[in-house]
């Protein structure tokens, strides 16, 4: 019984995680940003859909739509507010803009954590669930809303491919995390292809944080462990790989819930980056990383 309780879990943990890294992997592949806000902004768009269901009386689908918008500003803010203007300095020697968006956006996170904290306290909040109710399978109880999370997660990552492979802006955008020279010869400037991809993150962490919210809760707390999480996951696949970072996300997504329900949840995120250490020693590159 636990182990399919594990096998469940897992599965829904590790969708969302994979759909919360695209995001995370894309930016990185196209612009070269790792951005430290991330987990700041999963959480936000889920208090915001919190927020909107608690104070507002929202229902829930236009709570999660309010969490989504949310997470979409915050990320314009993060390009626009932190990002562009490091790497447009002239100030700042090219080869240091990399650290200091890195800390930058580290920065910019641990604000919005605190922001969150302060207006909404340290509390975990749980999103108003879309689909209510629990089935049977295999033995185990399971929340429909856990299912519809799995769900929502596998198609959006299905959406997302096709809108890279089979559309004209997706393969431009796909272009540029190869060769963003080669991009600009061909008439595309690279600001809006950046803004592209920036929106594109936006709605995906959104999304992730609002669903995450509804199937675990989340609290200013989860900023550190969502961010360290997308983290390891990245690096594991192999900065920039998509196809690395689904794969990792199912190893990390099924790590931390046997740590969840084997040891203590407090520990989760611990094997994870203990995995992380090791592959670094012996594949640098990641799973499925060329650089």
């Amino acid at each position: 019984m636990l182990a399919f309780q594990i096998l469940i879990d897992g599965f829904a943990i590790s969708a969302l995680y994979a759909l919360g890294a695209m995001g995370f992997t894309l930016i990185f592949g196209v612009s070269g940003v790792l951005n430290l806000s991330h987990g700041a902004i999963m959480v936000a768009a889920a208090v915001a859909a919190w927020a909107a269901a608690s104070v507002l009386n929202t229902d829930s689908y236009t709570g999660a739509l309010i969490g989504i918008f949310v997470a979409l500003i915050m990320s314009f803010a993060t390009y626009f507010v932190v990002v562009q203007p490091i790497q447009k300095s002239r100030r700042i020697p090219n080869e240091e803009k990399e650290i200091f968006v890195l800390t930058g956006t580290l920065l910019w996170g641990i604000m919005i954590q605190e922001l969150i904290a302060y207006f909404f306290t340290n509390n975990a909040k749980t999103v108003l669930p879309i689909i209510e109710g629990v089935v049977n399978i295999m033995g185990v109880r399971t929340p429909q809303n856990e299912i519809f999370t799995a769900v929502v997660c596998c198609v959006v990552i299905g959406l997302l491919w096709l809108l890279v492979n089979r559309t004209r802006t997706g393969k431009v955008v796909l272009a540029a995390s190869m060769n963003p020279r080669g991009v600009t010869l061909l008439g595309h400037e690279l600001n809006n292809v950046y803004i592209v991809v920036w929106a594109i993150y936006g709605v995906l962490a959104g999304l992730a944080g609002v669903l995450l919210g509804m199937f675990l809760g989340v609290s200013s707390y989860s900023v550190g462990p969502l961010t360290a999480s997308a983290f390891s996951i990245v690096v594991l696949g192999g900065l920039g790989s998509v196809s690395g970072s689904l794969i990792a996300a199912i190893v990390v997504g099924y790590l931390e819930t046997l740590t969840a329900y084997l040891i203590n949840p407090a520990y989760r995120t611990i094997p994870a980056l203990l995995l992380l250490v090791v592959v670094m020693y012996i594949r640098p590159q990641g799973l499925l990383g060329r650089r």
